[in-house]
């Protein structure tokens, strides 16, 4: 019976990340990866992480499972920092539980829409390579619109006219913040005429938001998924943790889902916790432990911020030296100033990329999305030679 299943292409990313460490060149740039870097290339622990982590192998009880619904104690520490308010759960309209990292929120999300009718998802392309994959393994229908205009801003005609197409039984995939791969994020005006066209059109907003923090910070980053809940009936949020406290490998995330009273909200958890039990059962507890205590500690919370702001101001360092250079031949870089966090789409062909890997020992995507955290003030001069001697 095995035998049967047909031989699956290789992760791309995963077979980049091997050429890059074969490649012998000192001075080359891996911009693949889709991990946070400092100016010395290194992606470490977070001292709240650290410090948190000491804290539980002294105090921690039990490695007893704690349920599909995972550590709500975490769940709830996160609810103030994404819906604000002196209420974010808005009367108990709101709750949530934890899944294995924003990717399990997000299959979790999209398995409800599925399980509660919808058929069809409305997707800004490109988007997460993940986000097609899981929408497809669910079989439910893509629906394509183009996210990124000309200029390098979002382009809004294709999204209402999406929105003005779709109906009761679709739903809608919008990233949250720091658009993964375009760093093209909407302003708080298009955010405000969003949530008033996906209210009228019926749809069902999930809301991915992986990057809360690294974009313009914490508050301004939630504008869009705050607005939204804000405005509409109903609506599923995924979240992150693995980027902004820096636990990519525990796969520490949350699901959280706004019912149209509190009796539907009740109906929604206990969909969640059992799609939840088939699929992962029980979701790993270290990490989201970690999360907890820091959210719990005010010193430990202002360790946390302080080094996330010192993240989000590097990155937008990088796009700022990025966007002033005007010697990268007839590649544009100027937009990359006005969008947000870690990645960024370039206009370069297959040739180009393959070009720059060979002569040039730059890595990054055959899409030509670049992960701009990877960057240094060390290597940039490079970077944008390299761009101008592949597009001269």
């Amino acid at each position: 019976m095995l035998d049967t299943l047909n031989q699956q292409p290789p992760d791309t990313l995963l077979a980049l990340i091997k050429l890059f460490n074969a490649d012998p060149s000192p001075d080359k740039i891996d911009l693949g990866v889709g991990v946070y870097r400092t100016a010395d290339g290194a992606t470490p622990v977070f001292a709240a992480i650290k410090a948190a982590e000491r804290r539980l192998a002294d105090t921690q009880p039990t490695k007893a499972y704690l349920g599909p619904e995972g550590d709500m104690g975490f769940v709830y520490a996160l609810m103030p920092h994404i819906f604000g308010g002196d209420d974010p759960a808005r009367g108990g309209l709101i709750d949530g539980m934890q899944t294995p990292g924003g990717t399990g929120a997000v299959r979790l999300a999209v398995a409800l829409a599925k399980k509660a009718g919808a058929t069809r998802v409305l997707m800004g392309t490109p988007s997460w390579p993940n986000h097609a994959q899981i929408m497809g393994d669910l079989s439910l229908e893509v629906l394509p619109f183009a996210h990124a205009a000309a200029d390098g801003s979002a382009d809004m005609a294709t999204l209402r006219a999406a929105l003005e197409s779709a109906g009761a039984g679709d739903a809608v995939l919008l990233h949250g913040c720091c658009h993964n791969p375009t760093g093209i994020d909407y302003t708080p005006e298009q955010w405000d005429e969003i949530a008033a066209l996906v209210k009228s059109s019926g749809v069902l907003p999930i809301l991915d938001l992986a990057y809360q923090g690294l974009g313009l910070g914490m508050e301004d980053d939630a504008y869009g998924v705050r607005k939204v809940l804000a405005t509409v009936p109903e609506a599923l949020v995924a979240y992150s943790c693995d980027k902004n406290f820096g636990l990519y490998r525990d796969r520490v995330g949350a699901l959280y889902a706004m019912g149209k009273d509190t009796d539907v909200t009740a109906r929604i958890m206990s969909n969640g916790w059992a799609l939840a039990r088939a699929n992962w059962s029980m979701p790993p507890d270290h990490g989201a432990a970690a999360v907890r205590l820091i959210l719990d500690d005010e010193a430990l919370t202002a360790s946390w911020l302080e080094e996330l702001d010192s993240m989000r101001a590097r990155i937008n360092q990088v796009r700022e030296k990025l966007a002033a250079s005007s010697n990268a031949g007839a590649v544009d870089l100027t937009p990359l100033g006005r969008q947000r966090g870690m990645f960024a789409m370039l206009p370069l062909d297959k040739d180009q990329i393959l070009t720059l890997r060979n002569e040039h020992a730059i890595y990054m995507a055959g899409s030509g999305r670049i992960n701009v955290a990877c960057l240094t003030m060390g290597n940039i001069d490079k970077f944008v030679g390299a761009l101008a001697a592949v597009s001269a």
